[in-house]
């Protein structure tokens, strides 16, 4: 029995409806998006099949598979993916589908095996995917071409990222690259998840994003802004008046953070470029208010036991963030990530984990409802502001409205977006 291996395939991209094609086409700059690109199931599955299907997504920490046979899985759109260690401790991306008629294998959305066991007809494959025994098969029946479909992995200073294409985008290598150096010191491959929230908000997964991207809206998050700088994304030479005893904390706190990391030898410069590449992203060491160490009411440091190799614990927070579903603050105590998820036009996921050093000891070095609380009241916050947007946007009476200059990296995460379908347009012009 011979079988010929086949490429993964892609969810097929439905044809798209005259207007839409257009609306993607004359997507005005500077203007927040037509209500479609928020409401409508079409604009869903496309945005499933262009962006989901074909770039490199945040999927998991390497903390949160620490042992061999440890797994998780994601669902994204039709996809379901399998992370798991195997026993060499590298990490496979693997289709939670069986090769013999196509039945789920995992079900639970994380756990240990230790082999891959189908539950309907029992087919067993290793953590690598390889078929290991497929019962009642002729005798020359041929295991090998029959492993679980592979997906594109990669650890990056411990943090997984996967992509579905068959050729996914080659510059994640000049993204991985660049923001190692900045990583690395936290040693995030030496820590443990502290606590992990899944938040359902009732918006678009671009609203979601959209809000993330912006502190326009950062006074309604009274625990964030006890540490977190209110000027954030704003021109110094355009800041409100109301702002400007806070700037003027601001340059303090960043002149004291670069000379900290001139002397622990850690980089702080910014690095941003968010629209032109398949792989965009912003990465920057930047000052905390208050203590300067972590978000907690007074800036102070919520862990006793510091990431990696730290002793001190003044280290503002490393933020980076990812097109199209991810952002990151990275301290000198703790990491927190967020990856998004769409579940439907108008249902997002939000997982936050929350990291801490693999010896920290919960109760002793820190408390896990205060580790927590700034993040968790800031995520029910902003669910509440997206679902308003949503509400909004679902409205006849919305019509797109101009950015403002402080939006500016709203712009840019809209202007990759459109960049993505139009590119996706030109690709596959025959299906319009």
């Amino acid at each position: 029995m011979t079988t010929t291996p086949s490429r993964t395939r892609r969810a097929p991209r439905k044809p798209l409806s005259p207007e839409l094609a257009g609306l993607i086409v004359d997507r005005v700059a500077g203007r927040s998006l037509q209500a479609p690109f928020y409401t409508s199931p079409e604009v869903f599955d496309l945005d499933i099949v262009e962006v989901f299907a074909k770039h490199w997504l945040f999927a998991a920490t390497d903390a949160e598979i620490p042992e061999p046979g440890d797994y998780v899985t994601l669902e994204i759109g039709p996809y379901s993916v399998i992370l798991v260690r195997d026993d060499d401790e590298r990490v496979s991306a693997l289709h939670n589908v069986c090769r013999h008629r196509g039945a789920r294998i995992l079900n639970d959305a994380c756990g240990s095996v230790g082999n891959l066991v189908c539950g309907y007809h029992h087919w067993t494959y290793s953590t690598d995917g390889s078929l290991l025994h497929a019962d009642s098969q002729p005798a020359d029946f041929d295991r090998s071409p029959l492993g679980l479909r592979k997906v594109a992995v990669r650890s990056v200073a411990g943090l997984l990222f996967i992509c579905l294409a068959d050729e996914p985008p080659a510059d994640f290598d000049d993204m991985a690259t660049r923001i190692t150096p900045y990583l690395e010191p936290h040693a995030l491959t030496r820590t443990k998840v502290a606590a992990q929230e899944d938040l359902i908000e009732a918006g678009n997964w671009k609203l979601v994003m959209e809000n993330n991207r912006e502190c326009y809206h950062c006074d309604g998050h009274p625990e964030l802004s006890c540490s977190l700088f209110p000027t954030y994304g704003y021109d110094p030479a355009q800041l409100p008046a109301r702002l400007l005893p806070a700037h003027e904390r601001y340059l303090r706190a960043e002149a004291d953070l670069h000379r900290a990391c001139a002397e622990h030898g850690l980089p702080f410069e910014e690095f941003e470029d968010l629209v032109q590449p398949l792989t965009a992203y912003r990465i920057q060491r930047e000052p905390l208010d208050g203590a300067g160490e972590s978000f907690t009411p007074d800036g102070s440091a919520v862990s006793r036991r510091l990431l990696g190799d730290f002793t001190e614990p003044k280290l503002g927070r490393l933020s980076m963030h990812l097109q199209p579903n991810a952002w990151f603050h990275v301290l000198s105590d703790h990491a927190v990530t967020f990856s998004v998820i769409p579940l439907a036009a108008d249902r997002t996921l939000v997982r936050t984990t929350w990291l801490v050093h693999e010896d920290a000891v919960e109760g002793q070095d820190y408390d896990l409802e205060e580790l927590k609380r700034v993040w968790h009241q800031t995520n029910k916050q902003d669910g509440t502001f997206v679902e308003r947007a949503q509400l909004g946007v679902s409205s006849p009476a919305y019509e797109p409205g101009p950015y403002a200059p402080n939006e500016y990296q709203v712009e840019a995460f809209c202007s990759w977006y459109a960049n993505r379908l139009r590119a996706g347009i030109a690709a596959d012009p025959g299906v319009i």
